[in-house]
């Protein structure tokens, strides 16, 4: 090692030492800080130059913080949670900006299309809508509210439940202009509309599991599509491409103005059997925010006027 410097690390060289010694990866640390692999380990290794110390143990398929790296990063984590949450009550304060995360599909099925009412109640707050796949870390990205959709247990203390779901075909009313399909066996006259996730998450939007499900498992459909986004799934089906599997709260506005209908009346609902439901879940750093109390607020009163 050679002789630390006095000065103190930059705040680059610390966001990339938390971030690999918290994913004890330096893949996982570039990925999340959309650097390369060797950006981040020239960071670590300029740190160590600073410090004058070895802060990671890197061994075959593994790495592990030293001793010192342990003590560094418990010290270093704590000043970037502090600059964050001050940045973050800084800019809250400077203005009425909201930073809302939730899934793509609940951001433009559901949540998206109500935002007009909310800016009529609170015109002077401005809403920023960071929809992504996977959940984000609340306090570490500046994000105030989260719409989640899971179980009670990865929702959190404090989390308010907005509601469950329910699973059932829907289709355009153009494709039952010969009446309403008596049983799911006349699904083997209608294209299928799939919704194709990468990791899983949601099989019970699976037609292969509806299909099981009503005892038609050998039924083969007319023809198929596939989608990699929900959202998909749905315009396609409102456009007359085919029957899809509708989500209870995110089709509930087609199904009322008759834009889609259910094939099969209120017969074959299905839903997850592990207490999954929208959460409400609201940063620490923003649970005293008015803006987040006033959406949060918002959003219950949309759930209920959505279930009467």
């Amino acid at each position: 090692m050679s002789k630390p410097t006095r000065g103190l690390p930059s705040l680059d060289l610390l966001k990339g030492f938390e971030a690999a010694a918290r994913n004890l990866s330096f893949t996982k640390a570039a990925a999340e800080l959309f650097v390369t692999q060797s950006a981040v380990s020239r960071q670590i290794k300029t740190l160590e130059e600073q410090l004058g110390v070895a802060l990671f143990r890197r061994q075959h398929r593994e790495l592990r913080l030293t001793e010192q790296g342990q003590t560094f990063y418990k010290t270093s984590g704590e000043v970037l949670r502090l600059l964050r949450d001050a940045t973050g009550r800084l800019a809250k304060g400077a203005g009425g900006v909201l930073t809302v995360t939730t899934m793509v599909s609940f951001a433009s099925l559901w949540l998206v299309p109500r935002l007009n009412d909310f800016r009529r109640l609170h015109p002077q707050i401005e809403v920023r809508i960071s929809a992504a796949s996977e959940f984000k870390d609340l306090e570490r990205e500046g994000i105030d509210v989260a719409i989640r959709y899971c179980v009670p247990r990865a929702a959190g203390p404090g989390a308010l439940r907005l509601f469950g779901e329910r699973v059932f075909p829907v289709c355009s009313p153009a494709l039952l202009l010969g009446g309403e399909l008596k049983s799911p066996r006349d699904i083997q006259r209608m294209v299928l509309l799939h919704y194709e996730e990468a990791d899983r998450s949601f099989p019970w939007l699976s037609w292969n599991v509806w299909l099981d499900l009503v005892r038609a498992q050998d039924v083969r459909p007319a023809g198929t599509l596939r989608f990699s986004h929900y959202d998909q799934v749905i315009q396609a089906a409102l456009e007359g491409q085919g029957v899809a599997l509708g989500r209870s709260p995110l089709v509930a506005r087609w199904l009322k103005d008759g834009k889609l209908v259910l094939p099969f009346g209120k017969r074959y609902t299905s839903s997850p059997s592990d207490s999954r439901a929208y959460f409400i879940v609201t940063a620490r750093t923003s649970a005293a925010r008015p803006e987040a109390v006033a959406f949060s607020t918002w959003l219950q009163d949309q759930a209920r006027a959505a279930a009467e």
